[in-house]
């Protein structure tokens, strides 16, 4: 029986740069590690999650699962094929979207995508880069020169090229950032279902709702290095507690402040009891202030999220 492979392979990935800063510098003079020894594997067919605070190291395993950065030690294989040993064969397996918005500003939508297949040796591929305008709500716009364009709508071009050579595995480096509720909507029900007829995704975002609506598995990087990596349903199995939430007019005592999540007015406090509960509360109370549309709710990807991050500070 054929042993299946995965549909993306790091093995031991490190990534070292000079010039050091930081706490992960190893002296004077030395190297910074923005990836050390990551390994783990993204099965095919998996909608898988790449999740991680600004400089965790997110956007340079992408850099090198793409061939755009080599590795300093280590190996990445896109189906069995090396990204360095095998560059061209790994590329063509893989469709990426990047952070950036980056065009050619003298092309049309269509010819830009009729340009990519050209790149990949696709030929007549008219009706699937029919298939990808209307898809992406890019119909009206594909005589128009890229130049002419939104931000979202440069960012929905950026998905079709990523997509134009049919790619088995599909990689989102923040494909929503900055845009609209429309185009969001747009694009996961586009990439839900190419995900349904077997498309790897790995996708990478700071919308953690995003994450824990579409992965069935998640890693987590912080510092380069991999701390927490399961089902997607596991790591929010695993949180420590509910969450009590309020709104406050005024700002918290310090010895509140530093035990809760606040966004604007909004307060959040990890609640492991009834008891716990009523202790926050009368906390409030006492200090004056009044706790509004008071709710109880589950942990979720978020609360994970910072619950990871918190223990991993600790642990360095």
């Amino acid at each position: 029986m054929a042993v299946s492979m995965p549909a993306i392979s790091f093995k031991s990935v490190s990534k070292a740069y000079p010039s050091p800063r930081g706490p992960k510098a190893t002296g004077a003079g030395s190297t910074f590690l923005a990836l050390d020894n990551v390994s783990f594997d993204i099965e095919e067919g998996e909608f898988f999650g790449l999740l991680g605070p600004n400089g965790a190291g997110k956007t340079t395993l992408i850099s090198v699962l793409a061939g755009l950065t080599r590795a300093t030690s280590g190996q990445v294989q896109v189906l069995g094929s090396d990204v360095q040993a095998d560059y061209a064969m790994a590329r063509r397996k893989l469709g990426v979207v990047p952070q950036e918005l980056v065009f050619d500003p003298f092309f049309s939508v269509r010819d830009v995508l009729r340009i990519q297949s050209g790149y990949f040796g696709v030929k007549n591929n008219e009706a699937w880069i029919g298939e990808l305008l209307e898809s992406l709500g890019l119909s009206d716009k594909a005589n128009a020169n890229m130049r002419q364009l939104s931000g979202g709508m440069k960012r929905r071009v950026l998905v079709a090229q990523a997509l134009v050579h049919k790619p088995p595995v599909i990689v989102l480096d923040e494909p929503t950032a900055g845009v609209d509720v429309e185009l969001r909507q747009t694009l996961w029900q586009f990439i839900a279902k190419l995900n349904r007829q077997g498309h790897t995704v790995l996708l990478t975002t700071h919308y953690l709702e995003e994450a824990e609506a579409l992965c069935g598995r998640i890693a987590m990087l912080k510092n380069g290095k991999v701390v927490a990596l399961d089902k997607t349903s596991e790591l929010l199995k695993g949180a420590s507690a509910n969450v009590l939430r309020f709104k406050i007019d005024s700002e918290l005592p310090i010895q509140l402040a530093r035990r809760a999540r606040i966004t604007g007015r909004i307060v959040q406090f990890p609640a492991h009891s009834a008891l716990e509960i009523e202790q926050y509360l009368a906390a409030v109370r006492e200090a004056g202030l009044q706790a509004q549309d008071v709710e109880i709710r589950k942990a979720d990807l978020e609360d994970v999220f910072l619950d990871v991050m918190g223990a991993a500070e600790v642990a360095v």
